[in-house]
């Protein structure tokens, strides 16, 4: 069965605000190999202009999926998250994440094409922070495979 398309226009959130942290913030940057002393060393990062460590850019993705999971896991929606491969990953960003920063993200189902079998679900994931201001925008794509004839009649 494929992904539910009338489940576009879609909100969910906010949801419970994500710290962001010196320790996340490193250890995202080890993952990433992110070499910036911005992204380890408070003074490297206050030398540049940010008041804490600053995240790389891609940190966002972390506080994204998190809010998006609400997306896979509604049964309305339809999506089998074992059929899922990451599709894209598209990032605005206002300002950068930095150490101490609370985040508030709600996610939006943009669109969800189906064409061969396959079901294409963009969400926009509106990250600001404890006053609503404005972070990053993530949007992302997942490109979900329906099951086979022979695999519903197992």
């Amino acid at each position: 069965m494929p992904v539910n398309s009338e489940a576009v226009g879609r909100t969910y959130g906010p949801f419970e605000p994500y710290e962001v942290t010196r320790v996340k913030i490193r250890e995202f940057a080890d993952a990433v190999d992110a070499y910036s002393g911005a992204h380890r060393d408070v003074a490297v990062a206050q030398a540049e202009g940010y008041a804490d460590l600053v995240a790389p850019t891609t940190f966002a993705v972390v506080i994204a999926q998190q809010a998006e999971f609400h997306v896979v896991a509604d049964p309305e929606v339809g999506v089998d998250f074992s059929r899922v491969v990451h599709a894209e990953e598209r990032f605005t960003h206002v300002r950068p994440l930095v150490a101490g920063d609370v985040i508030l993200t709600t996610v939006h189902i943009e669109s969800i094409k189906q064409r061969a079998g396959i079901s294409m679900v963009t969400t926009r994931a509106e990250l600001a922070d404890e006053d609503g201001a404005p972070v990053s925008t993530v949007l992302s794509t997942l490109a979900v495979r329906e099951p086979q004839e022979s695999e519903e009649a197992k």
